[in-house]
Order: C-alpha cells, then sequence, then structure tokens
C-alpha cells in the first residue's frame, strides 16, 4: 500500500511540474535567446567571481578580474 501511495505522491509532482512550467511566460524567440544570454553570462560571473575568489597570483587575478569586468559590461548592455 505504501508503495501505491509513492507512486501517486511522484505522479502528483510531476503534475504539478508540468502545469508550472506550462503557465511560464509565452516568449518570443529574441526573448528566450536574450533570457538566455542574460543567465549565461550571470552564470559566467558567478564562476569568476569564485575563481577570483581563489585566485592567488597577481597576473592570474588581474586577468580574471578584466573577464568580471567584461562581463558585468555585457550584462549591463542586455538589461532592459
Amino acid at each position: 500500500m505504501a508503495r501505491g501511495w509513492e507512486s501517486k505522491a511522484v505522479e502528483a509532482q510531476q503534475q504539478d511540474a508540468g502545469d508550472q512550467s506550462a503557465k511560464g511566460p509565452n516568449l518570443t524567440p529574441e526573448a528566450a535567446a536574450l533570457s538566455r544570454q542574460r543567465e549565461t553570462l550571470r552564470l559566467a560571473r558567478e564562476n569568476v567571481l569564485k575563481q577570483l575568489e581563489a585566485a592567488e597570483g597577481e597576473r592570474h587575478r588581474k586577468l580574471l578580474q578584466d573577464s568580471l569586468a567584461a562581463l558585468e559590461a555585457k550584462l549591463a548592455r542586455l538589461e532592459p
């Protein structure tokens, strides 16, 4: 009996997840591409920040700081 309950719970979770994704905003292809590009840049920025925290060499830190500045500039251009 517990197994049946678990499968129904999983089925309900899958249904809820499907409902939530269907309720998402309908984006134009251009808006979707822009959203993906923003998310990619945001993730790249987070990655550079983590690397910057661990960086020890001055030249490496400078490279990461330059990369961070470039990513932030690109993000600023994409913001509405």
